[in-house]
């Protein structure tokens, strides 16, 4: 259920996290309004760590001693290569692993879903700007998507259509910016015969996930390599089911969350670190979950200009 959601929004999102830039450049992800300049490239890796030891089933917030706390964390790499001055690419490839303080669910860990992002500023006036951003993902691998709250992903294929739109004032560099999106889902294949969900009982393997979407908004500062926001961001798949009393969560779970952070970023040069910390004032069918992420930057030019 929960580390689920993390992944999605993070990634989704979330998914979802760093990046990097040169000189006065700063780094840029699918859900900002920051571009690296053309033959520029940056790799970024973060660590994240989320928790809980409380979690929405559907609307009631309860504890579950046979999990404790749940941990999930993640180490993940992603490349972001400025195409020109409007145009950006992304790419990330997550490694994930979640375990428990209590009971004997098993750990569960591995490569989750690779994910590559276009990001496209198409209005660009007097410090306003729009953005469509568009991202897929696919499973790297078998891993078990419907033993939750231990998967480290939902196994399905995803395609998102993000519209972002913000305003910087030059003099201060304070930013303010908006987004929405939406994300469509494929149906996956579960190891087993039948399944039940909506209240009713499916004599197959094949799960329809349902889609999702999500919005946010952003407050910040942007100038002389730093860069500090406060966010809030909240996420609903567009329909499905719910946990039911006492039962394991399952990718059919219609799961809902509003989380409030913070993200910070320096980096004056070529090299830079960042660092973000959230958690989930609200929901259902998710975890209370607190969580962090750092992260370092390296930008780098992979086009050299030619000299006559």
């Amino acid at each position: 259920m929960l580390n689920s959601l993390q992944s999605l929004k993070g990634i989704f999102l979330t998914l979802l996290f760093l990046t990097g830039f040169i000189s006065r450049a700063l780094a840029q992800m699918p859900n900002d309004a920051i571009y690296m300049s053309k033959k520029t490239a940056c790799l970024a890796v973060s660590y994240g760590h989320s928790s809980w030891d409380k979690y929405w089933e559907n609307k009631m917030l309860r504890e579950n001693l046979n999990i404790g706390r749940h941990t999930t964390q993640s180490v993940m790499p992603m490349l972001a290569v400025g195409i020109t001055k409007n145009l950006n690419i992304i790419a990330a490839v997550p490694f994930i692993w979640t375990k428990t303080s209590a009971g004997n669910l098993m750990w569960q860990h591995g490569v989750q879903d690779a994910s590559l992002w276009a990001k496209y500023r198409f209005l660009n006036v007097s410090g306003l700007s729009l953005h469509a951003i568009g991202g897929v993902s696919i499973p790297t691998n078998n891993y078990v998507a419907d033993f939750m709250p231990m998967s480290i992903g939902m196994q399905c294929k995803t395609a998102t259509a993000r519209l972002l739109a913000s305003y910087r004032h030059a003099g201060t560099g304070l930013y303010v910016t908006a987004s929405g999106s939406y994300i469509f889902r494929s149906k996956i294949n579960i190891d087993r015969d039948a399944y039940q969900a909506d209240n009713q009982i499916y004599n197959t393997g094949q799960v329809s996930v349902p889609n999702a979407y999500d919005m946010s908004a952003r407050l910040g500062y942007l100038k002389h390599g730093i860069q500090a926001e406060a966010y809030v961001e909240h996420g609903a798949c567009d329909g499905g089911d719910y946990i039911r009393r006492n039962d394991m969560p399952f990718p059919t779970n219609n799961m809902r969350s509003t989380i409030a952070g913070v993200y910070a970023k320096f980096q004056p040069r070529n090299i830079g670190v960042n660092a973000r910390a959230g958690y989930v004032l609200e929901g259902s069918n998710v975890g209370q979950s607190t969580s962090f992420s750092i992260g370092v930057l390296y930008q780098f030019r992979y086009l050299k200009t030619a000299k006559n």
